[in-house]
């Protein structure tokens, strides 16, 4: 058995006794989980197919630039030893991804080590629960070349007294539509074998209602890195792209606004730095913006707090 096997029987085995809401006022857990990873080039290609990053592969791959969000995947081990851990107090099982933002100064190349760090960063009351950040950075020969800040969210009733994140604010006029996408029931299981993200809620419709979903739902880094490539593809390439035909540095920040059941079909629309995920309804699946903030703005994420 493999050791992310491994941790995430560790983190299934724990969450029964994480059941306790944490209180308001709890402090994320000390400490940071470090690793050096190198990429593996087949995962590489499944998943670059999977998210519609690449056409088919003849088994071989150039030496083109990892997309954007891919070192999320390399660092998912390392994130599920933070979250197997017993001191931290949300219960692995369940969690949903909501939100995540991704800087990346230059490119990452398939050849290189990385060097990657992981800590919870804080706890924030939602009205569903409460969410967790975990912000993940990535070095290469000690230079800092890539870095992400994820909320996770572990729903249950709030205590008694708990104040509450505000609802979200009414959507914006939707995007054009640019293409439809058939999204089949196995998708979940087909992400988690190249991703190794084989959360319950993903799987099947008898392990998603275990937690109150009534089907399998679609991974919400899925659903990203499909917009991600698509919109990398309508920009295609141009001054200060890579070799990938994406520029460099890189910005994402995009948030999982409802979940996606599977099967299903999805809407992907866009506009300039903007894109979304829409549901037939017009229910908005996801929101995300590549438009990145003045550097000033951006929050100082360095380890060792």
């Amino acid at each position: 058995m493999t050791s992310l096997a491994l941790t995430l029987l560790r983190g299934a085995a724990l969450s029964p006794f994480k059941r306790r809401p944490p209180r308001p006022e709890a402090a994320p857990p000390a400490g940071t989980h470090t690793g050096h990873i190198r990429t593996d080039i087949q995962q590489l290609i499944a998943y670059e197919r999977l998210c519609g990053f690449a056409p088919e592969h003849e088994g071989t791959r150039n030496d083109a630039p990892l997309p954007l969000p891919y070192p999320h995947i390399l660092a998912f081990p390392l994130t599920m030893r933070l979250m197997a851990a017993r001191d931290f107090p949300l219960p692995l099982l369940g969690l949903v991804h909501t939100s995540v933002e991704i800087v990346q100064h230059r490119a990452l190349l398939p050849d290189e080590e990385l060097e990657v760090t992981t800590y919870t960063e804080k706890l924030t009351p939602h009205r569903r629960g409460t969410e967790a950040t975990v912000v993940t950075h990535v070095a290469v020969g000690g230079t800092p070349v890539w870095e992400s800040h994820s909320t996770y969210l572990s729903r249950h009733r709030r205590t008694t007294g708990t104040t509450s994140a505000p609802a979200p604010p009414a959507e914006p006029d939707p995007l054009p539509a640019l293409a439809d996408w058939r999204l089949p029931a196995d998708l979940g299981r087909r992400y988690a074998a190249v991703s190794g993200d084989r959360n319950p809620i993903h799987l099947y419709p008898l392990t998603a209602r275990l937690f109150g979903f009534p089907r399998a739902i679609a991974h919400g880094m899925w659903t990203l890195a499909r917009c991600v490539a698509e919109h990398r593809r309508e920009a295609g390439a141009g001054a200060g792209a890579d070799s990938s035909g994406s520029p460099t540095p890189q910005y994402v920040s995009a948030h999982f606004k409802s979940i996606v059941l599977l099967p299903g079909v999805v809407t992907y629309a866009a506009d300039s730095e903007a894109f979304e995920l829409r549901g037939p309804s017009g229910r908005v699946h996801l929101t995300a913006t590549t438009k990145a903030p003045e550097s000033d703005q951006l929050p100082d994420r360095l380890p060792g707090r």
